[in-house]
C-alpha cells in the first residue's frame, strides 16, 4: 500500500475555496466589483494549485502495478439507530485528471469574464454564480459517495439555472433558464432512483471503501442479480443513473436545452459546455463504469453506445443550417457530447474520458472566441452579418482557428487523437453502425466549423455598426459589455485574448499524452494493467481524409468567393426543404410541444378539474353537514326540549313553589291561613 499524499486531506478544500468564495461574495455589495471578482478569481486559483498538486500525487503512483492506485478520507455525516451515514472524498487517475481540467479551464473562464462582463451592472452577482458553478462541479469530481455526488450534481443544475437566466429580465433568458431546469430534472429522476435501488441493494453510497465493500465494488455480486425487463440488477442501475447522464450532457432525447442554454453570457456558454456541467453526465458514467462493465450481455453499454452515435450525428446535421456563432458552437457540444457516450459504450473508458479531457480545453477555446468575436462586432451573433473579421481581430482569428482544426480532427491538434481513438475502440465494436454515425458526424463537424471561420473571419466585413438592440436568436445581451458604434470590427482586450492564448496552446499540444501504442500514457494513467491499442491507420487515414473533405468542401462553398452582404446561404439552393428541416432542428421542439408539452397541459387541465370536483364535493359536503346539524338542532330543541325537557320543566316549577311553602315560619303560615281566609271570604261575599 502507498503512503498516502497530504494532498489525500486537503480535497475537502477544493471545492471548498469556491463555494466560500459565493458565500462572501453574495454578501458584497454591487459596486465592490474588484472585491468579487478577486475572491473568485484567487479562490478558483487556489483550488487549481490544490487540484495540480492532487494530479501530480496521483502521477507519481501511476503504472506501480496492474491497479488503479486510490486514495479516500471518510466522515460520519449523521447516525440514526445502528446505521451511519457516511461521505467522503476519494483520488484516484479519473478524479485527479477531472479535477485538474475543471479548476485550470474554470479560472481561465473567470479571468476572461473580468473583461467581458467589465461593463454588466449585475458583475458582483455574476462572478458569486460562477463561484457556485465551479464549487459545486468540483465538489462533484472528487466525492466518493453518491449521495454527495447528487447534492453536488443539483447545485451545478441550480447554478446553471441562475446563469443561463442571470439576464432575467430578458423573456428567452428566463425561459431558456427554466427549460434546461426542467428537462434536465427529467433525467435526474432515474439517477435519484437508481440511488436509491443501489443503496437497499448495496447498504452503502460509498464508491470505494478501505474495506473494498464499497457500492461499486459490488458491482460483481449486483450483476448476479435480476433487475428489469431481462438486464441484470447491475445494468438496471447503471441505466437508471445514465439518465442523469442524458438529461446534464444533453444528449437525446433531453438535448433540447442545450443549444437554448446560449441565452446566458458567453462566459457561461463555455463555463457550461466545456468543463462543468455536460462534462458532469459523462464523468458520471465513466464514476460508475463498473457497474456498466459487471453487466452480463452489456445491455446497458449497447443503449449508451447507441444514444451516443445518434446523438453525435443528428446534432452535427443541425449545426450544418445554423447561423448563431454560439448556436452552432453549442450544436457542436452536443455531437462531441456524443462521441463520449459512444466511446464509453464501445468500451473505450480511456477513449471517451480522454475526449473529455481535451474537447474541455478546445470547445472553451472556441466559445470564449466567440465571445471575443461578438464583443469585436458589437454584439452581432449572427455570422452571416460578419466577415473580414481575420485583419481586424488576429489573435481571435490564429486561437479560433486552433480550436476549429482540433475539433475537426486534424493533424496534430488534440482533437485528432482523441477522436479517433474513439473511433477505433468502435471500429473494433461488433457492429460498425456506430462507426458509420461517427464517421459521418466527423465530416459534417469539419464542414459546419469551416463554414463559420469563412463567414466569420474571410472577405469582407457585412456588418455597418453596433446593434445594441439587436433581435437576433440568442444574441448577447448589449449591457454585458461595452457598446461602441464603430464601423468596423476591434480586437478584444488582453485581458479577455490571453486566456484565449493559453487554451489554443493546451489544445495544440495536450493530445500528445495520448498517442496510441505501448507509450499511451493517458492510457496507463487512466486504465493501468488494461490492453493499450496501436495507431489503426485504415481508421486514422480515413478520418483525416473525411474532415479535410468536410474542410474542402465548405471552403469551396464558403472560401473561394467570399460571399458578399446579404447574399444568401448556399446551402438554402443546393438542399432546398432539407436545408430548413435541419435550421429548424429536426423539429424536435415542436414535436415536444405537439406532445410532452400539449400531454402535460392536457394532464395539468384534468387534475385541475379533478382539483375543482373535489373542491365542489367538499363545499358540498359542507353544506350538508351544516344543513343535517340545524335539523338536528331544531328537532331537538322543538320535538324533544319541548315535551321531555318542557314537562320536566313544569315539574320543577312545582316543586319550587310548593317547597316555597314549606320553609318552616310560622309568621309565613299564618299569614299565609289569613291571605286564605280573606280570600274565601271575598269569594263568599261575591257569591
Amino acid at each position: 500500500m502507498h503512503e498516502t499524499p497530504w494532498i489525500v486531506r486537503y480535497l475537502w478544500l477544493i471545492p471548498a475555496l469556491p463555494f466560500l468564495a459565493a458565500g462572501v461574495s453574495a454578501l458584497l455589495r454591487q459596486r465592490h466589483r474588484e472585491w468579487s471578482a478577486g475572491l473568485a478569481i484567487g479562490a478558483i486559483a487556489s483550488s487549481t494549485m490544490l487540484s495540480f498538486c492532487a494530479l501530480a500525487a496521483s502521477i507519481k503512483y501511476a503504472g506501480h502495478g496492474h491497479e488503479v492506485t486510490r486514495w479516500m478520507t471518510e466522515f460520519t455525516w449523521f447516525s440514526y439507530g445502528t446505521t451511519a451515514l457516511k461521505m467522503g472524498f476519494v483520488l484516484d487517475p479519473l478524479t485527479a485528471a477531472m479535477v485538474a481540467m475543471v479548476s485550470f479551464v474554470s479560472m481561465l473562464i473567470f479571468i476572461y469574464s473580468v473583461g467581458y462582463m467589465g461593463h454588466d451592472k449585475n458583475f458582483t452577482r455574476f462572478f458569486t454564480f460562477l463561484s457556485l458553478f465551479a464549487g459545486a462541479m468540483l465538489g462533484l469530481v472528487v466525492a466518493n459517495n453518491l449521495l454527495l455526488f447528487f447534492i453536488c450534481w443539483e447545485l451545478v443544475g441550480l447554478a446553471s439555472y441562475l446563469l443561463i437566466g442571470f439576464w432575467y429580465h430578458r423573456p428567452s433568458a428566463a425561459a431558456a433558464a427554466k427549460k434546461a431546469f426542467v428537462t434536465t430534472k427529467i433525467g435526474d429522476l432515474g439517477f435519484f432512483a437508481g440511488l436509491i435501488w443501489l443503496y437497499f441493494a448495496t447498504g452503502t453510497l460509498q464508491f470505494y471503501t478501505p474495506e473494498h465493500n464499497g457500492a461499486l465494488e459490488q458491482a460483481g455480486a449486483l450483476a448476479k442479480l435480476p433487475g428489469l425487463m431481462g438486464v441484470t440488477l447491475a445494468g438496471t442501475l447503471a441505466l437508471l443513473i445514465f439518465c442523469g447522464a442524458v438529461g446534464k450532457s444533453g444528449q437525446w432525447p433531453l438535448h433540447v436545452w442545450l443549444p437554448d442554454a446560449m441565452e446566458g453570457p458567453t462566459p457561461v456558454s463555455a463555463l457550461i459546455h466545456a468543463a462543468t456541467m455536460v462534462a458532469a453526465g459523462v464523468f458520471l458514467v465513466g464514476r460508475v463504469y463498473p457497474l456498466f462493465e459487471a453487466d452480463t450481455g452489456h445491455n446497458a453499454l449497447m443503449v449508451v453506445t447507441w444514444i451516443g452515435a445518434f446523438t453525435a450525428l443528428m446534432a452535427s446535421t443541425i449545426a450544418v443550417a445554423q447561423n448563431d456563432i454560439k448556436r452552432i458552437l453549442a450544436y457542436s457540444t452536443v455531437s462531441q457530447l456524443g462521441y463520449m457516450m459512444m466511446g464509453l459504450g464501445v468500451g473505450g473508458f480511456v477513449a471517451g474520458i480522454f475526449h473529455l479531457l481535451t474537447h474541455a480545453f478546445f470547445k472553451a477555446l472556441l466559445f470564449m472566441g466567440s465571445g471575443s468575436v461578438i464583443h469585436g462586432c458589437h454584439d452581432e451573433q449572427d455570422i452571416f452579418k460578419m466577415g473580414g473579421v481575420k485583419k481586424h481581430m488576429p489573435v481571435t482569428f490564429w486561437t479560433y482557428l486552433i480550436g476549429t482544426l482540433a475539433l475537426a480532427g486534424i493533424f496534430p491538434f488534440a482533437g485528432f487523437w482523441s477522436k479517433d481513438e474513439i473511433l477505433a475502440d468502435a471500429f473494433r465494436w461488433g457492429s460498425k453502425g456506430p462507426y458509420v454515425l461517427a464517421t459521418v458526424a466527423a465530416f459534417l463537424t469539419a464542414f459546419y466549423m469551416w463554414r463559420q471561420v469563412c463567414l466569420v473571419f474571410f472577405g469582407e466585413y457585412r456588418g455597418s455598426k453596433a446593434h445594441a438592440d439587436h433581435k437576433g436568436v440568442g444574441h448577447e445581451e448589449a449591457e454585458g459589455h461595452h457598446n461602441e458604434s464603430h464601423a468596423e470590427p476591434h480586437e478584444s482586450p488582453a485581458v479577455m485574448t490571453l486566456p484565449l492564448v493559453v487554451l489554443a496552446v493546451f489544445s495544440a499540444v495536450v493530445g500528445f499524452v495520448g498517442i496510441p501504442g505501448e507509450h499511451n500514457w493517458i492510457h496507463h494513467f487512466l486504465a493501468p494493467g488494461h490492453e493499450s491499442h496501436g495507431v489503426n491507420w485504415l481508421v486514422a487515414g480515413l478520418s483525416t481524409l473525411v474532415a479535410l473533405a468536410g474542410i474542402g468542401i465548405g471552403h469551396l462553398l464558403y472560401g473561394v468567393k467570399p460571399l458578399a452582404a446579404d447574399e444568401p446561404d448556399p446551402l438554402k439552393a443546393k438542399l432546398g426543404k432539407l436545408r430548413d428541416f435541419l435550421r429548424d432542428k429536426w423539429y424536435w421542439d415542436e414535436i415536444y410541444e405537439a406532445t410532452v408539452v400539449r400531454a402535460t397541459n392536457v394532464a395539468g387541465i384534468a387534475v385541475d378539474l379533478f382539483d375543482r370536483l373535489l373542491d365542489g364535493l367538499t363545499v358540498c359536503c359542507g353544506f350538508l353537514t351544516r344543513g343535517l346539524s340545524q335539523i338536528n338542532y331544531r328537532f331537538d330543541e322543538w320535538a324533544i326540549n319541548l315535551g321531555f325537557d318542557g314537562g320536566c320543566g313544569t315539574v320543577r316549577v312545582v316543586g319550587w313553589t310548593l317547597a316555597a311553602l314549606q320553609n318552616g315560619r310560622v309568621q309565613a303560615y299564618l299569614r299565609l291561613v289569613a291571605v286564605a281566609a280573606a280570600a274565601l271570604a271575598a269569594w263568599f261575599f261575591l257569591i
